[in-house]
Protein backbone atom coordinates (compact mmCIF):
# COMPACT_ATOMS: atom_id res chain seq x y z
CA UNK A 1 0.00 0.00 0.00
CA UNK A 2 1.16 3.65 -0.89
CA UNK A 3 0.75 6.71 0.71
CA UNK A 4 1.26 9.65 -1.08
CA UNK A 5 1.71 13.36 -1.02
CA UNK A 6 1.90 16.21 -3.86
CA UNK A 7 3.45 19.98 -3.81
CA UNK A 8 2.44 21.27 -6.82
CA UNK A 9 3.24 24.61 -8.33
CA UNK A 10 6.63 24.95 -6.41
CA UNK A 11 9.05 27.91 -7.37
CA UNK A 12 12.31 25.65 -7.49
CA UNK A 13 13.66 24.17 -10.90
CA UNK A 14 12.89 20.35 -11.19
CA UNK A 15 16.44 19.64 -11.59
CA UNK A 16 17.27 21.84 -8.23
CA UNK A 17 14.62 19.47 -6.29
CA UNK A 18 15.82 15.99 -7.56
CA UNK A 19 19.19 17.16 -5.84
CA UNK A 20 17.56 16.84 -2.66
CA UNK A 21 15.35 13.87 -3.64
CA UNK A 22 17.80 11.78 -4.42
CA UNK A 23 19.38 11.87 -0.88
CA UNK A 24 15.82 10.80 0.62
CA UNK A 25 15.09 8.05 -1.76
CA UNK A 26 14.88 4.16 -0.37
CA UNK A 27 15.28 5.77 2.86
CA UNK A 28 13.29 5.05 5.85
CA UNK A 29 10.87 8.34 6.95
CA UNK A 30 12.85 9.41 10.13
CA UNK A 31 16.23 9.23 8.40
CA UNK A 32 14.98 10.73 5.72
CA UNK A 33 13.39 13.59 8.13
CA UNK A 34 16.91 13.60 9.85
CA UNK A 35 18.26 14.56 6.37
CA UNK A 36 16.20 17.29 5.14
CA UNK A 37 16.71 19.30 8.75
CA UNK A 38 20.30 19.33 8.18
CA UNK A 39 20.22 19.89 4.41
CA UNK A 40 21.48 23.48 3.36
CA UNK A 41 19.27 23.35 0.00
CA UNK A 42 16.39 26.01 -0.24
CA UNK A 43 14.06 23.21 -1.26
CA UNK A 44 14.69 21.04 1.62
CA UNK A 45 12.13 22.38 3.63
CA UNK A 46 9.22 22.27 1.31
CA UNK A 47 10.02 18.27 0.85
CA UNK A 48 9.85 18.03 4.24
CA UNK A 49 6.50 19.26 4.32
CA UNK A 50 5.69 16.99 1.96
CA UNK A 51 7.35 14.21 3.74
CA UNK A 52 5.20 14.95 6.92
CA UNK A 53 2.37 15.03 4.43
CA UNK A 54 2.70 11.59 3.24
CA UNK A 55 3.36 10.13 6.75
CA UNK A 56 0.14 11.63 8.56
CA UNK A 57 -1.88 10.26 5.18
CA UNK A 58 -0.42 6.98 6.73
CA UNK A 59 -1.20 7.89 10.02
CA UNK A 60 -4.95 8.53 9.08
CA UNK A 61 -5.38 5.54 7.03
CA UNK A 62 -3.92 3.28 10.01
CA UNK A 63 -6.65 5.04 12.56
CA UNK A 64 -9.27 6.44 10.85
CA UNK A 65 -9.63 3.93 7.73
CA UNK A 66 -8.82 1.04 10.02
CA UNK A 67 -5.83 -0.28 7.85
CA UNK A 68 -3.13 -2.59 9.40
CA UNK A 69 -0.54 -0.09 8.64
CA UNK A 70 3.27 -0.06 10.75
CA UNK A 71 4.19 3.55 11.05
CA UNK A 72 7.71 3.17 11.99
CA UNK A 73 8.60 0.50 9.21
CA UNK A 74 7.32 2.91 6.02
CA UNK A 75 10.46 3.88 4.20
CA UNK A 76 10.31 6.71 0.91
CA UNK A 77 9.18 4.39 -2.29
CA UNK A 78 9.19 6.76 -4.17
CA UNK A 79 10.14 10.26 -4.38
CA UNK A 80 9.97 12.67 -8.16
CA UNK A 81 10.07 16.20 -9.15
CA UNK A 82 8.22 16.78 -12.31
CA UNK A 83 7.85 19.67 -14.79
CA UNK A 84 5.38 22.42 -13.87
CA UNK A 85 4.65 25.41 -15.89
CA UNK A 86 6.82 28.22 -16.72
CA UNK A 87 6.74 31.70 -16.08
CA UNK A 88 8.58 33.44 -19.04
CA UNK A 89 10.30 37.05 -17.85
CA UNK A 90 12.36 39.84 -19.55
CA UNK A 91 15.68 40.88 -18.60
CA UNK A 92 16.78 44.35 -19.88
CA UNK A 93 19.47 44.63 -22.16
CA UNK A 94 21.73 46.46 -23.27
CA UNK A 95 21.08 48.89 -26.27
CA UNK A 96 16.93 48.98 -25.80
CA UNK A 97 16.72 45.18 -26.53
CA UNK A 98 15.31 42.28 -23.91
CA UNK A 99 16.30 38.92 -23.28
CA UNK A 100 13.82 36.36 -22.35
CA UNK A 101 15.01 33.68 -19.66
CA UNK A 102 11.97 31.01 -17.76
CA UNK A 103 11.43 30.55 -14.16
CA UNK A 104 11.18 27.56 -13.67
CA UNK A 105 8.15 25.14 -11.57
CA UNK A 106 8.06 21.88 -10.18
CA UNK A 107 5.66 19.20 -8.89
CA UNK A 108 7.30 17.38 -6.20
CA UNK A 109 5.64 14.02 -5.41
CA UNK A 110 6.33 11.55 -2.30
CA UNK A 111 5.18 8.25 -2.10
CA UNK A 112 5.89 6.07 1.00
CA UNK A 113 5.15 2.26 1.40
CA UNK A 114 5.41 -0.54 3.64
CA UNK A 115 8.93 -2.53 4.45
CA UNK A 116 8.12 -5.98 5.53
CA UNK A 117 5.06 -7.98 4.64
CA UNK A 118 6.44 -8.55 0.65
CA UNK A 119 10.15 -8.65 1.37
CA UNK A 120 9.42 -11.46 4.26
CA UNK A 121 7.25 -13.13 1.44
CA UNK A 122 10.16 -12.80 -0.87
CA UNK A 123 12.86 -13.98 1.15
CA UNK A 124 11.17 -17.15 2.79
CA UNK A 125 10.73 -18.22 -0.85
CA UNK A 126 14.50 -17.83 -1.27
CA UNK A 127 15.40 -19.66 1.92
CA UNK A 128 13.04 -22.38 0.77
CA UNK A 129 14.51 -22.74 -2.51
CA UNK A 130 18.45 -22.97 -1.04
CA UNK A 131 17.23 -26.21 1.85
CA UNK A 132 16.35 -28.75 -0.63
CA UNK A 133 20.22 -28.48 -2.58
CA UNK A 134 22.05 -28.61 0.86
CA UNK A 135 19.65 -31.53 1.94
CA UNK A 136 21.26 -33.64 -1.56
CA UNK A 137 24.87 -32.48 -0.70
CA UNK A 138 25.03 -33.99 2.52
CA UNK A 139 24.52 -37.41 1.70
CA UNK A 140 26.95 -39.67 2.61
Amino acid sequence: MEFTAQARFTRVSPQKARLVLDLIKGRRVEEAMNTLAFTKKGIAPDIQKVLRSALENANYASSEKGMDVDVDNLYVKRAIANDGPRLKRICPAPQGRAFRYQRRMSHIEIALAERGAETREAIATVVGEDEPASKNKTSH
